[in-house]
Order: C-alpha cells, then structure tokens, then sequence
C-alpha cells in the first residue's frame, strides 16, 4: 500500500467517510472509491467504481473479476452510530445498551441539567441543539437518530436535519396523534414531503408491549438492528433482470 494511500484512509476513518481501497492483485494498482469521487490508478474503470461502491453500500469486502483480471475491493465504513436527542430516561437505558453492541453513541440535549457526563458515563454528551449538532458531526449512511424529548423546538430541527439526510434509520417518541401533529408542523415549516415523512419510525420502537424506560430501550434498539439488517439483505441481494 503507498503511503500516500495509507494517509488517505486515516483521514478517511477521522472524518466518518465510507471509502474502498480497490486494489489489482496482479501489478498492485490501486484506487480509492468513495461515495463522491474517485482517486488513483484505477479511477476509469467504470465497472470497477460501480462494483466498489455496492461493496461500499453492503459494507462487506470481497474480491471481484473484471476484464479477467482480479481486484480485491476492501471495504472501509465508519462504525455504526447512534445520535440520541433528548437525555431523558429512556436515553440513560438505551445509550449503554447500544454501547454494548458496539453502536458509537452520543447524546445530545443543549439542557445543561440533563446532559451530564455523570448521568451518561462512558458516552460522548453535546450540550447543543441538535441541529447545530448535527452540522459539526455530519450525518452519513451507518448512522441512527432517535428524538425523545417530546418537545417540538428540540425534535422537530433534529427530525428536519435527519430527513434531509441519508442516515439509515430515524426514530420518533410519542403517541400517534403526537406523530400526526408533528407531521403537519414539518409540511408547513420545513417543507418535508409524506414520501420524506413515511422515513420517521413513530411511535418509535417495535411493539412488544413495552412500557418501562429500560423495555422502550430495548423497543428502540431492536427496531434499528432489524432496520439495518433488512437494508443491507436487499442491498446484498442479487439484481434481477428485466424479461
């Protein structure tokens, strides 16, 4: 590997980017294919950028013929994260937990008497508001955001900025009628469309009847693995032709 490319997916890593090192086993050529744009030896092979990128999207490496020559793609994605808005009581259980499975959470809630580091050991805390948040972390496709606070001025700029972005899952607490209101306030302040709407899971969670802090958790948690486990099986799954 140059060094130069070595340099490259460190800052890759830093900055949350997906990025795949391509390389051709036979002279060593090498090409780094993110989501955006194309660098080194290989950079016009179009097949090769293609297939690169739906190994990117499944997350998976793999070694791949093209033009009979073998090119190992080694997949490099951030870790999955997990942005919880509102450091409430459901937060203090579902942070740990996704912890646990290996999510990078964060909290984030600008209420300087809730997001606490002592009430959140162990997690990153922003005492911000979520959108302003959200700008410094950026938001990408191995990321999650839950809004529990049930107030509209914290959830509703959370929900704008996840909807207008390509994170995998996002999540709302409240009861259906708190979901209905809340989808007339993002038409008529955000301009969010019902095709960007339907992404909000809300009521928030699975339902398996939970009703403590610690079950609503579990609720929440097990609807983001199943969510990102159906979305990588129909990315894996392979195209079918049109007759």
């Amino acid at each position: 590997m140059k060094s130069e490319t070595l340099k490259a997916l460190q800052e890759a890593r830093t900055n949350r980017l997906a990025v795949v090192l391509a390389t051709r086993l036979g002279d060593a050529a090498e090409a780094l294919i993110y989501a955006d744009r194309v660098e080194g030896d290989l950079s016009g092979d179009a097949a090769l950028v293609s297939a690169a990128r739906r190994a990117m999207a499944i997350g998976r490496s793999e070694t791949i013929d093209l033009a009979s020559q073998k090119v190992f793609l080694n997949v490099y994605v951030p870790p999955a994260r997990l942005i919880i808005v509102g450091a409430v009581h459901i937060a203090q259980s579902l942070a740990p937990m996704a912890s646990l499975m290996d999510f990078d959470v964060t909290v984030v809630d600008p209420r300087r008497a809730f997001a606490t580091d002592a009430r959140f050991p162990g997690v990153k805390v922003m005492q911000e508001w979520a959108d302003e948040a959200f700008e410094k972390m950026g938001l990408d496709i191995s990321t999650a955001v839950v809004t529990l606070t049930h107030d509209p001025k914290l959830d509703d700029p959370a929900l704008e900025a996840a909807l207008k972005s390509d994170v995998f899952y996002i999540g709302a607490l409240g009861s259906k009628r708190t979901h209905a209101r809340r989808k007339e306030r993002l038409a008529a302040e955000a301009g969010i469309t019902d095709e960007q709407f339907a992404r909000i899971h809300g009521p928030v969670g699975l339902n398996i009847g939970a009703k403590s802090p610690a079950e609503i958790a579990v609720s929440i948690l097990g609807q983001i693995v199943e969510v990102r486990a159906r979305r990588l099986e129909a990315l894996a799954a392979p195209k079918v032709a049109a007759a």
